[in-house]
This record gives structure tokens, C-alpha cells and sequence, in this order.
């Protein structure tokens, strides 16, 4: 049924179920899968399009959380989402080009790099700001950017576009996390049916972590929209911190 080991199986839904609630509130759940997956023995490419066919279930769980709330409408993001869904097959096509071993290096350091930027970014608040670029540039400047990110690596993507639409939009940020879901979710499609192609998708491990995901974002997207994202902060950044730093040693030691 699985590709690998059953009991290394159950600690990689484990994982997903904790990346999901994680995600729903934070963004930066592929901050836990990917690396959770290298250290099972995937390959980067496997690595990277099963947490794309997982990641896929866990967004678009939040997305229906946060519409059923009201907090979005996903219908009014449709092209927000469609260039993320292009841009993100981009990335995804750019790092099926790229080398195994480049990956390899890689994904460690840029893991490293994105855990140091959550530890020491500026509070934020779910109040409203002024907006300082028009939803049309947004769309194409900030959206391409980071969905072209997710395809090509992932982990971060969510809190990357929470981020983007506070500082840019001036959304604040329950309302950044609930646009986010619709972003995250489309560049997650778009890289997939890139990666579908290669034969790389642990099909059976991927749809396991994907039941996971679903209920931890669902629980997860509940608890954002009831205490936000404060208490999630220091679990991600010690979490993914610590396997970022696992996967350094393991690829230069």
C-alpha cells in the first residue's frame, strides 16, 4: 500500500496532520512535510510533488473553512488564482530541470533561511492597513513571485502570501490568512500536474498524508479564526529549524 516502511508511513501522516492545523493558521506547513519527507528517503523531486498531491487536500480544506465563515470569496479571487495555478507550474517545471544533488543542497539552506525569517519577522495584527499597491499589480507582481516559489520549492508559500497581502494589500490578518488559502491552494495544483508527470508522486503514502492534512487544517482553520496565529509561531519555527538543520547534516557531513 505504501512506497516505504508502514511505521515511517504513520510518522509522515503524523507529520501532515500537524503541518495541516499548522498551515490553516500560520502558513509554513511544508515546513514540516518536506523535510519530514527527505528524511524518510525520498528523492528531492518525490519529496517535493507528494507534498504538492498532500499539501493540494489541506489547502482546499482551508479554503472551504474560511469561506463557509465569510471571511472570502473564493469566486472573486478566480484570477488572482489562475496566474498562481501558471506561475507555479513554472516553478515546479524549473526544479524537475534542476540536478538531484543541486536539490539536495538546496532545500536545506533555503529551509534554514525561511525558519530565521519567520523567528524574526515583525508582529502583525488583524487590523486592517493602508493599501499600497492596486489588486491588478498585486496579481501580477507579488502572486507570480510567490506561487513560482511553491512550485519550485513550497515551504513558507502560505506565510509569504499572508504577508504580501498585509504589507501590500493592506489586509489584516485573519482576512490575509483566509486570501491566502485560494493562492496556496491554486500554485499547489498548477506545480502538481507538472509533477504528475514525471512518475515521481508516491501515490499511497501522498493520499494517506492527504486524509491528515484535511483534518488538521479543518481544526486548524477553526482555531485561527477564534485566537489567530500567535501560539503557532515558536512551534514552527523550532520544528522546522531543527529538520532544516537534520537535513544540512545529513547532506554535508
Amino acid at each position: 500500500m505504501f512506497e516505504i516502511a508502514s511505521h515511517l508511513a504513520l510518522l509522515l501522516i503524523c507529520a501532515a496532520f500537524v503541518a495541516g492545523f499548522v498551515d490553516a493558521i500560520a502558513g509554513g506547513g511544508g515546513l514540516i512535510t518536506v523535510p519530514a519527507l527527505l528524511l524518510a528517503g525520498a528523492s528531492p523531486i518525490e519529496t517535493l510533488a507528494t507534498n504538492k498531491l498532500q499539501g493540494s487536500f489541506g489547502a482546499g480544506t482551508a479554503v472551504l473553512a474560511y469561506a463557509r465563515a465569510g471571511h472570502v470569496r473564493p469566486m472573486d479571487q478566480l484570477g488572482m488564482a489562475a496566474v498562481a495555478a501558471v506561475a507555479g507550474g513554472m516553478g515546479a517545471l524549473l526544479a524537475h530541470l534542476m540536478p538531484a544533488q543541486a536539490l539536495r543542497v538546496i532545500m536545506p539552506v533555503v529551509l534554514v533561511a525561511v525558519a530565521l525569517f519567520f523567528a524574526f519577522k515583525p508582529g502583525i495584527s488583524d487590523a486592517d492597513r493602508v493599501e499600497r499597491i492596486k489588486p491588478a499589480v498585486f496579481s501580477f507582481t507579488a502572486v507570480p513571485m510567490i506561487a513560482a516559489y511553491d512550485g519550485f520549492f513550497g515551504p513558507g508559500t502560505g506565510s509569504f502570501f499572508m504577508l504580501a497581502f498585509v504589507m501590500l494589500a493592506g489586509f489584516g490578518v485573519l482576512k490575509a490568512t483566509a486570501h491566502t488559502k485560494m493562492l496556496n491552494f491554486a500554485s499547489n495544483i498548477g506545480s502538481l500536474g507538472v509533477f504528475v508527470t514525471t512518475g515521481a508522486t508516491w501515490w499511497g503514502v501522498g493520499l494517506a498524508m492527504a486524509v491528515a492534512q484535511v483534518a488538521g487544517a479543518a481544526l486548524g482553520a477553526r482555531l485561527a479564526m477564534r485566537v489567530g496565529a500567535k501560539l503557532i509561531k515558536p512551534l514552527l519555527v523550532f520544528t522546522s529549524t531543527a529538520l532544516a538543520l537534520r537535513l544540512l547534516w545529513q547532506a554535508w557531513g
